[in-house]
């Protein structure tokens, strides 16, 4: 069974992506961005392990919620994240965006991190960078994160953002 280090699964949020999401929050992150919201997640050892079965229950069990992988840094379990991913796209029409630190360019170098891309639709890609914050940005916290249309990046094989 593949399992995935998570902090909590959070039904009907507003705040990581449009309309309402079931957002995963994983534990684990390398990035460790200074004025990060989210300080706790970086320590994998402060999740729980969940079998991804029971992680695709819960997005199952609400027809209308799309999905969002956050964290911590999904990334950092890619294994985890494509299995759950491939998973929602076998069984629903749910659209999946994804959180990360790191740059889509670099993760299309790492094996196992673009086998994820290849599952998800949108890319909120970059380190939060505090001096760099505005509350006036949808969808991210800083404005150097993209918000990648990543199907169609993947295709073109050139970085393609969404203007969201």
């Amino acid at each position: 069974m593949t399992t995935i280090s998570i902090l909590d699964i959070v039904e009907d949020t507003t705040v990581d992506g449009p309309g309402f999401r079931t957002t995963v929050y994983c534990a684990g992150c390398p990035n460790r961005c200074p004025g990060c919201h989210n300080p706790q997640s970086w320590d994998i050892a402060n999740g729980r392990d969940i079998d991804v079965e029971e992680i695709l229950e819960v997005i199952l069990a609400d027809p209308f919620a799309d999905v969002t992988f956050s964290g911590g840094d999904p990334m950092f379990q890619p294994a985890g994240f494509t299995a759950l991913a491939k998973a929602i796209k076998e069984r629903s029409n749910k659209n999946i965006w994804c959180y990360t630190g790191y740059l889509f360019e670099d993760l299309l170098k790492n094996i196992q991190q673009k086998e994820l891309l290849k599952h998800i639709d949108v890319l909120v890609d970059g380190r939060f960078v505090e001096v760099l914050k505005s509350d006036e940005l949808r969808f991210r916290g800083s404005s150097n994160q993209r918000i990648i249309d990543v199907p169609t990046s993947l295709a073109s094989g050139k970085t393609i953002l969404l203007d969201i």
